[in-house]
């Protein structure tokens, strides 16, 4: 397992509590395209050195880009008294750093994020046919409407219709197409009219691709929240392992793929 510092880049937030989680997903995706991805290994804040050489060593050619490089850029980029709620959500709500801290980065004018809770069963050819041109944004579909807060009011803030049953566990995104003001804008409004949600980056990042065309992934080969039957059969392309998956995927699935 390692990465091609020419393939194509593959981004991921992880730290200490997830980083197993993160090879292993990884491991499955090079299991079928051996040398065809670059990995970018985005620090959560919790990196230390010895993290950084257990990766350097199970994955040789990584990048990793360290919390303290991006709180700077973060800080030339997107003033504080500015952004007050961006700075607050990042503190308490770390899933928003999957839009900040690795769209901040000037690089890759597209950039594919993936979540460290999945497994590649087979080779993902319709990721890898974006890959060659990605022109517009990518995602997978999630099994139920998980936003968090009201289409009608996401809508209304946007003024576009709202894509449904959007998963960010895998999406393409083009970081220029990402207004900081907007999302300042939308998270206060959002919390202020119904409160707070484990779903906010989920619910921005629907937002965000309102106003724009959008592949979504076939919903039977990238499956969000597999059964039991579709873990043991090894079904389809991708698994992301949401809610009652989650259990299968502690006790079972990660051993199915050594």
């Amino acid at each position: 397992m390692a990465s091609n510092n020419k393939g194509f880049p593959v981004y991921f937030l992880t730290g200490q509590k997830f980083i197993h989680q993160t090879l292993f997903c990884i491991n499955s995706l090079v299991k079928h395209n051996p040398n065809r991805y670059q990995f970018i290994i985005v620090d959560d804040g919790s990196f230390d050195d010895r993290l950084i050489q257990r990766i350097g060593h199970q994955l040789p050619g990584a990048r990793i880009i360290e919390s303290s490089w991006i709180e700077k850029k973060l800080n030339d980029k997107l003033a504080l008294d500015k952004f007050p709620n961006i700075y607050s959500k990042r503190k308490t709500y770390p899933h928003l750093k999957k839009l900040t801290d690795i769209h901040i980065l000037e690089e890759n004018q597209f950039k594919l994020v993936l979540d460290s809770d999945m497994i590649f069963w087979r080779t993902p050819h319709g990721l890898l046919d974006w890959f060659k041109k990605p022109e517009n944004a990518i995602c997978i579909q999630d099994c139920q409407q998980s936003y968090g807060y009201k289409m009608e009011t996401m809508e209304k803030l946007t003024g576009f219709k709202i894509p449904e049953l959007v998963n960010v566990g895998l999406i393409g995104l083009e970081s220029e197409t990402i207004i900081w003001e907007e999302i300042e804008e939308w998270i206060g409004k959002l919390e202020k009219s119904q409160g707070m949600s484990y779903f906010l980056e989920q619910a921005l990042t629907a937002m965000i691709l309102s106003r724009q065309n959008v592949i979504t992934l076939d919903s039977a080969d990238y499956i969000v929240n597999p059964s039991e039957s579709h873990i043991r059969n090894k079904q389809g392309i991708l698994h992301h392992y949401v809610d009652l998956s989650k259990e299968f995927y502690l006790k079972q699935a990660w051993r199915m793929t050594q």
